[in-house]
């Protein structure tokens, strides 16, 4: 994650074209990064029923 902030840190010394090549590339590290997590198994998530009201 670090990497990324000094990646997008890169767009300070850019001309504004040259933006959208930073954000691309940490666009792309945080989907990766994101992906990354829902693949890995965790703890199963609260057995929640649809007939359970208050």
């Amino acid at each position: 994650m670090d990497a990324l902030l000094e990646r997008l840190a890169d767009a300070d010394d850019l001309p504004t074209e040259g933006h959208i090549e930073v954000y691309e590339d940490v666009h792309r590290g945080l989907r990766d990064t994101l992906t990354a997590l829902d693949s890995r198994p965790g703890p199963p998530g609260p057995n929640r029923r649809h007939d359970d009201r208050s």
